[in-house]
């Protein structure tokens, strides 16, 4: 039986997709689990694996498009099987990718092309099999000359990896950095959104870190011995932050559809920064983790996201945002919230600083913490009550 293969939903609330390449030509053979083609998220290129083995057949997508979730964009068949016939979509967005209409017609052979099935396809696909719509944008972004380059793709067009690598060579004069690529572009429209239509608001807290620095230096060894993990001040903030949301679970809810929808896992995103941007895997159902299987989970998202390897599941159904830039020396910044979330907290270093204890000064490791949160979903008390909650984690007893 044919398997469909459809635009996928990586995150909450998404509509469409844009396709970027395929990895397969159609024609040839896939197995379940293999590569298939690259999605455009909101938040970077993702790699999709085949849903099934058998022949890819029935391509109706070109690079470029922006596609409805759901909709089916190709096939995967077995020898001999036809490709069957494909209706036409509802969703208004899908006239800004896949065509208007696709005619009913009796079953295609395997072989059947995007040309055949797409109006306009044989005449739109000379234009764009030199190049996808995304390569070209690149090559003009790295001054890189599209005639100087053979494409890689499955009908010879240039690709954005073509464009890239080229950029990357001695003889370009372009820049060999990836910022401006989709991952920075795409970030900076999600930031630019969030900041515009959320109604932020902030809460900050000093927090006394000696407890918490304690509290690592007594579990590193057992988990090391255990685990074979150090545990980070992130792993710990993570597990507290989880534990705080079962209490509070106002700041795990989303604004969707102009009304609070209450999500029922707990799941915790960590801005991570790789080339050309950040992206937020996702720790999943982090609540019911302790700190080592925490440890675990960050070290292998954090080492897949700088290698460029990580899965739609990986950064799809997050709840709530840590954004830790402590490494990074700085002792304190507001983040804008990651849509649809609601909130996201933003951590400081940890850094010795003169306080007032018992009516005395004193110097004690500090660390700030600032809480943005979406106006909509919660107030201003909702939000100290979190921040007071969270503290009582991080400094037990």
């Amino acid at each position: 039986m044919a398997i469909s293969v459809v635009m996928p939903a990586l995150e909450m609330a998404q509509e469409t997709g844009k396709l970027v390449s395929w990895l397969k030509k159609e024609g040839e053979s896939v197995t379940k689990g293999e590569l298939l083609l690259e999605i455009e998220t909101d938040k970077a290129v993702m790699e999709i694996e085949s849903p099934g083995s058998g022949i890819l057949a029935g391509i109706i997508a070109l690079p470029g498009m922006e596609i409805p979730v759901g909709q089916t964009i190709a096939w995967i068949v077995q020898p001999g099987e036809s490709v069957p016939a494909v209706p036409v979509a509802a969703a208004p967005s899908a006239r800004r990718g896949v065509a208007e209409a696709v005619a009913k017609s009796e079953p295609a052979p395997a072989k059947t092309s995007a040309a055949s099935v797409i109006p306009g396809a044989a005449e739109a696909g000379a234009a764009e099999a030199r190049i996808s719509p995304k390569a070209r944008r690149l090559a003009k972004e790295h001054g890189v000359d599209i005639s100087t380059l053979q494409g890689t793709g499955s009908g010879g067009e240039i690709l954005a990896s073509d464009i890239l690598a080229a950029a990357q060579s001695p003889a370009s004069a372009g820049p060999t950095s990836r910022s401006s690529n989709a991952i920075s572009k795409i970030m900076a429209e999600r930031t630019a959104q969030s900041w515009t239509t959320v109604p932020h608001f902030f809460v900050t807290r000093e927090v006394d870190a000696g407890p918490i620095n304690r509290l690592r230096e007594t579990i590193v060894p057992q988990v090391e011995k255990s685990h074979a993990v150090r545990p980070t001040h992130t792993d710990l903030l993570v597990h507290s932050v989880a534990q705080s949301l079962v209490q509070h679970p106002q700041l795990n809810a989303s604004w969707i559809g102009g009304a609070v929808r209450h999500n029922p896992d707990i799941n915790i995103s960590i801005a991570i920064a790789v080339d050309g941007g950040v992206v937020a895997p996702v720790i999943h159902h982090a609540d019911k983790l302790t700190v080592a299987e925490i440890a675990l989970r960050r070290k292998d998202l954090a080492e897949r996201a700088r290698s460029g390897k990580l899965h739609p599941a990986d950064i799809a159904g997050g709840t709530f945002t840590i954004s830790n830039l402590g490494m990074l020396d700085v002792d304190s910044f507001t983040a804008i919230i990651t849509l649809p979330q609601a909130a996201i907290l933003a951590v400081g270093r940890i850094s010795d600083r003169v306080v007032a204890v018992a009516g005395k000064p004193a110097v004690l490791p500090m660390m700030t913490l600032t809480l943005s949160s979406d106006h909509r979903v919660l107030d201003g008390a909702v939000a100290a009550q979190f921040l007071n909650t969270l503290v009582g984690h991080l400094s037990p007893g």
